[in-house]
């Protein structure tokens, strides 16, 4: 089995799914994707991101299981349940911690880690018995394969870690199989799926019928539109069809929910924001359905119609005994016989926010002087007629706008392939740059006073920040970075590598402003014969989607080993 054995996960903000491979590494076949839904009259690449609980925390669905449950549910019911959704946006921008709280529809709150475990164990039985379904019925367990998992590549290495331990809960993986799962970068996903593709595989007048992995030199944008962050990244096409990152990964966190809060804070507008409090508490699920219709309504631009739900006008009726005088005092809304028309204009309004973030990443980037030749759009949130001909109209005098016909696909499709070879993204940037701390023999022209200490072996300068990789940096996907240090204590019988962050290019001095903790590796070191005549070897890879830390006492051979810990214990 090995290697060429396959199982992507794309953990969405808004909607997850996977895809496989249980092909020979040589055979090249396509990814074979999951579709979801049936039983709910649904075809689709992927399922709702959602999560429900019973009142004891225990798991009852997921996906569209969960959210039709959850939906058809009296709201008695649906205030003692647990119900999540859009929940992997509580991990952006935050220091995590493993027993971080996340709050469910209903206000009650779960342990984070607890709710992306059970999502991840699902997905991963899942995958598991659909595979054995088109494989004549044989039983695989998760070690038969390779796991990717897909983050955003904006997202903090806590995050990543986060999700790393999270798949490790839900039994993807085990501590002692932690090489089993891969994570891989969103946007990098994509840009591998659509680097393959031919000319008629997307939404654009493309002249050219080479494969963007067939023009060694191409540089492009991939602007990964997800439901929560928007992730861009800059690659250029090597010779062979490698690829190497030009601009460290940007982005924000204005993807596709944002236009649903604009659409949510207008008929807060509309109806009052008591009404709506009331409406919102009350009525759970009803909410959850009209949010659900709106996001198939969002894709048009165009005017859009809305069902007003049942409840809602109901209440809405208690208040004002015609309900279009709720419309007098909005533009851009009527109402008309239980609906509710928006004009395109207004519904565009939603949009503007989300897009101006966008233009204005992908504008600083064309200003770095790259020959980008195209802008790739994928994502759920690029199925969206506003976005693509907002992105088109802004560049297409400076580079082709392409979207993939399938674009909420390319991700986990990508993710496959770059499970078979992590090396297709040859070259990354440092999205920082890395150090360690370490003593230096006290020199009174150039430390300072206060950082002198003494023991038998003389006078160390400690704090000095020893720069292993510098911020912008190249660094291949397979390189190694190797140091050799000596211990400062003649008996030291144990050293601490402490690893350090910042996004200066030299700072001397690890408790410097701008400097921060991520992580340590311990060895043992307990041949203590040679005194301070032993070396200590660190090797440390950067290049890869994690940072991979190794320490060796050369003497006793004595190892300590690592993916850093971004987490703190809080």
């Amino acid at each position: 089995m090995g290697d060429s054995f396959i199982i992507a996960i794309d953990f969405g903000t808004a909607y997850s799914g996977y895809a496989y491979s249980v092909s020979p590494r040589e055979a090249q076949t396509e990814p074979i994707l999951k579709t979801w839904g049936k039983k709910h009259r649904f075809d689709t690449p992927k399922t709702p991101t959602c999560i429900l609980f019973n009142e004891k925390e225990e798991f009852i669905g997921f996906g569209y299981d969960a959210k039709m449950s959850y939906c058809k549910m009296g709201n008695p019911e649906a205030r003692e349940k647990y119900f999540f959704e859009n929940f992997k946006m509580s991990l952006y921008g935050k220091k995590l911690n493993r027993n971080i709280m996340i709050p469910a529809a209903n206000g009650k709150s779960m342990n984070a880690l607890k709710v992306f475990t059970a999502a991840l164990h699902y997905l991963k039985e899942d995958a598991l018995k659909t595979i054995s379904v088109h494989t004549s019925g044989i039983q695989y367990v998760a070690s038969d394969f390779t796991w990717v998992l897909t983050v955003p590549a904006i997202w903090d290495v806590s995050a990543k870690q986060f999700m790393r331990e999270a798949a490790t809960e839900a039994g993807i993986v085990t501590n002692e199989t932690a090489n089993r799962l891969v994570i891989a970068l969103e946007p990098e996903a994509a840009s591998i799926w659509c680097k393959k593709l031919p000319a008629d595989g997307f939404i654009a007048d493309n002249q050219n019928k080479d494969t963007l992995e067939d023009t060694p030199g191409t540089q492009y944008i991939v602007v990964d539109c997800g439901g929560g962050t928007v992730d861009i990244t800059v690659h250029e096409v090597l010779c062979g069809g490698a690829l190497k990152q030009l601009h460290k990964a940007c982005g924000n966190d204005m993807g596709g929910q944002t236009v649903d809060e604009k659409f949510k804070d207008f008929l807060k507008e509309i109806f009052s924001d008591d009404l709506w409090d009331e409406y919102e508490k009350g009525h759970p699920s009803e909410l959850q359905r009209m949010m659900y219709d709106f996001t198939f309504i969002k894709q048009e631009d165009d005017d859009a119609r809305v069902a007003c739900p049942y409840n809602l006008t109901e209440l809405a009726k208690k208040r004002e005994q015609q309900i279009e005088t709720y419309f007098n005092k909005v533009q851009g809304a009527s109402w008309d016989d239980g609906q509710i028309k928006i004009s395109r204009e207004k519904m565009k309004s939603f949009f503007s926010d989300s897009l101006g973030k966008i233009t204005n990443n992908l504008r600083e980037i064309l200003k770095k002087g790259f020959k980008i030749r195209y802008i790739l759009l994928v994502g759920g949130y690029a199925s969206s007629d506003v976005l693509r001909r907002r992105i088109t109209s802004e560049f297409n005098t400076q580079c082709k706008v392409l979207c993939p016909y399938r674009a909420q696909e390319a991700i986990v499709k990508g993710a496959v392939m770059f499970g078979r070879n992590p090396g297709i993204v040859a070259i990354r940037k440092s999205a920082f740059t890395y150090g360690i701390d370490v003593w230096q023999k006290f020199d009174e022209s150039t430390h300072r006073a206060e950082k002198k200490i003494a023991n038998q072996e003389g006078d160390w300068c400690r704090d000095i920040f020893k720069k292993l990789v510098e911020i912008g940096e190249d660094v291949g996907w397979d390189e190694t970075r190797e140091h050799i240090f000596n211990p400062v204590d003649a008996n030291q019988t144990s050293v601490i590598c402490a690893f350090y962050r910042t996004e200066r290019g030299n700072p001397k001095y690890v408790d410097e402003w701008g400097l921060e903790p991520v992580g340590s590796v311990y060895v043992n070191m307990p041949c203590t014969e040679r005194g301070r005549n032993r070396k200590i070897k660190l090797e440390i890879k950067f290049g890869s989607t994690e940072i991979q830390a190794t320490v060796t006492d050369i003497d006793s051979q004595s190892r300590g080993e690592t993916k850093i810990d971004f987490m703190t214990r809080a």
